[in-house]
């Protein structure tokens, strides 16, 4: 490595963040990035730990410890280079990735690990001023054809491969912007839409054409796709889960995500349709513990809510891994997001009992019930008790609960079969549905999971498509970029 004694002479350092009385003011990101010195330090950590289970952390396969030795050493085209093999888009997930590759940096055995997520940050940033990052125009086509429905990251990451390969590719999105959940789910004090624009422009520069506003099945007919080479589905998972309790049908209460589009919409300029969802001046109840529900808090903390509550059923989680959560699994432990930390109350080991209405049928008060756990070493809980049924103040709900699959309109229209729990039937061997020419990819034959996930099955979803048109593919394989990074 650059610097073999790197990880023994500095500390694991994230960079400072905007006071949270001044963040709070706006939407913008707020995270102020690394000095040239201390990017250098960062990336010296970096040990020669033998086996890197970085690698097997992250879903793209990223080759970390080669990058981290090219910053350490000043040579940001060759970082760019290696990052690049990897990952289409680490401008995304070098802001929004739960960063599973950190869980399973070996210096992270003993110490803290690697800052790998703001190294991947400060890399492609950097090839940006540098002028690195060009579109990708192949001269070389194939005459092949291929449809992309959805522009979340996974149909991004499929058209950027196939558009590589040297096919046409034509990438149809229903919304008014393209990027899916990157563009309406996620907020901009997190991943500023301008990132996601400037990505788009080189797609587009690069040959890859765009139509939103277009939903197949409605706009254009299934026929019109069925005419393609072959086809991507890669619409996301979309219908939410449900509260079906005593109340459930009280206004106020709504879905965190049409939350979140509309204020991603306002912050973008775009014109709100809908009724217009705000926190201010608000008993806000954020229902649900994870990234979406941390999103809803930083968004509720902006408009001003008068007091902000979130509730999970899980019991507070250890601050320490459990002998059910060993090294190199992705840990699972007390944290706390941006967004909490700008202030809400966390109640864990909480159900929700029933939404109390007033008289003109709006939610007022959520009824809740918190729950005694024992917890052992190994995350076993035993429920010891349960506390009286009490009411909080709600004027706000947001259900951050997660979602079911993908919706089944268009699925039913090209004859394309679902699994049991509703997502796209296609196996992890070739991506493809019960129809021939039609292949799937993220969210929707995966379930819900996460953007770098989504990146690495458009990925290889792509490869296959590639191969089923051409008999052969030369685009990267994560398994065999494992296997000569091994």
């Amino acid at each position: 490595m650059g610097k073999i004694t790197g990880f023994k002479e500095f500390e694991r350092v994230l960079p400072t963040k905007e006071a949270v009385e001044g963040r709070v003011q706006h939407f913008k990101e707020f995270n102020k990035g690394y000095s040239e010195n201390e990017l250098n330090k960062q990336a010296a950590r970096c040990m020669d730990c033998g086996i890197p289970f970085c690698h097997s952390g992250c879903p793209l396969g990223n080759v970390i410890p080669e990058f981290n030795d090219a910053v350490y050493d000043g040579k940001w085209e060759e970082a760019y280079q290696i990052l690049s093999s990897t990952n289409n888009f680490p401008e995304f997930t070098g802001r929004i990735c739960p960063a599973p590759c950190e869980s399973a940096c070996v210096l992270g055995i003993h110490s803290t690990p690697i800052t790998i997520e703001e190294i991947e940050k400060h890399i492609i940033e950097i090839a940006f001023k540098k002028g690195y990052v060009k579109a990708h125009k192949s001269y070389l086509k194939t005459g092949k054809r291929v449809a992309v429905v959805g522009s979340g990251p996974a149909g991004l990451a499929a058209a950027a491969q196939l558009n590589k390969a040297g096919h046409d590719v034509i990438v149809f999105e229903r919304d008014d912007q393209v990027g899916g959940l990157l563009r309406y789910g996620i907020p901009d004090f997190k991943l500023e839409k301008s990132v996601i624009d400037r990505r788009v422009n080189l797609m587009k520069e690069s040959g890859i054409e765009f139509k939103v506003n277009t939903e197949v099945g409605k706009d254009i007919s299934f026929y019109e796709l069925k005419a393609y080479d072959a086809v991507i589905l890669a619409t996301g998972s979309t219908v939410p889960w449900h509260m079906q309790l005593p109340g459930h049908e009280a206004k106020g209460i709504h879905f965190a995500m049409d939350f979140l589009t509309q204020q991603n919409k306002e912050v973008s300029g775009i014109a709100v349709e809908q009724d217009r969802i705000l926190a201010t001046d608000k008993h806000v109840v954020v229902i649900g513990d994870g990234d979406t529900g941390s999103d809803c808090i930083g968004t509720s903390n902006r408009h001003r809510a008068k007091s902000i509550t979130q509730i999970a059923r899980k019991p507070t989680p250890s601050k320490h891994r459990l002998k059910n959560n060993p090294w190199p699994m992705d840990k699972l432990t007390f944290g706390t997001s941006s967004s909490q930390e700008e202030g809400c109350e966390r109640l864990w080991a909480t159900e929700t009992q029933e939404f109390v209405k007033d008289e003109d049928g709006h939610i007022k008060a959520i009824k809740i019930k918190e729950v005694q756990y024992e917890v052992d070493e190994f995350g076993k809980r035993t429920r010891l008790g349960e506390s009286e049924i009490r009411e909080i103040p709600a004027d706000l709900v947001l259900l951050a609960i997660g979602y079911q699959h993908t919706e089944h309109t268009l699925l039913e229209q090209l004859s394309v079969r679902v699994d049991e729990k509703g997502n796209i039937l296609a196996n992890d061997k070739d991506y493809q549905t019960t129809i021939d020419n039609i292949f799937t990819a993220g969210d929707c034959r995966k379930g819900q999971s996460l953007v770098v996930w989504a990146i690495s099955e458009g990925r290889e979803c792509a490869r296959k498509v590639d191969e089923y048109l051409m008999g052969y593919s030369e685009l990267e394989s994560k398994d065999f970029l494992a296997t000569i990074n091994a």
